[in-house]
């Protein structure tokens, strides 16, 4: 017994599904949501042909919509959640830590944040800073934080 097509669409839909949660790349979204109507489509008895083509055409309506309302969301959402929306070493990017060793001018020294200890260097000012001071993250060189200690950060 032959599967039926609004089946095969089914099945095309939550592969794309799982590679959008996976990826969270906006194209398998749209392509998803051009397969559901490929499902909508095949129940109606529309032919294969034109099926194809109207999937095409919502796909890419989906995705010449939905991208620029997604980026406009994110846009706000960072707006609102300032710092907290960060990633990656920006995440860091203001953060306060607690010398573990101490930095001098000419070699690095070795700070904790919340629980990591990461390798530091204070450039702007070449001062030494000593073990428990507190310092503020100003910036990064791949991954060594440049940190300054609170009392000169302003």
């Amino acid at each position: 017994m032959p599967m039926d097509l609004w089946i095969i669409w089914l099945i095309i839909v939550g592969v794309l599904l799982i590679i959008e949660v996976l990826s969270q790349m906006m194209w398998a979204l749209c392509l998803a949501i051009g397969c559901a109507v490929g499902i909508a489509l095949s129940l109606a008895g529309i032919t294969f042909y034109w099926q194809i083509i109207i999937m095409a055409v919502v796909a890419l309506l989906a995705y010449i919509f939905m991208v620029p309302a997604f980026q406009k969301w994110h846009a706000l959402s960072v707006d609102k959640k300032g710092r907290q929306s960060r990633t990656g070493m920006d995440a860091l990017l203001g953060r306060r830590a607690i010398i573990s060793e101490e930095v001098r001018p000419d070699r690095p020294g070795r700070a904790r944040i919340d629980g990591d200890n990461w390798q530091v260097k204070c450039v702007k000012n070449q001062i030494k800073i000593p073990r428990g001071t507190e310092v503020v993250v100003t910036g990064y060189d791949s991954i060594i934080l440049e940190v300054e200690p609170c009392s000169t950060v302003k």
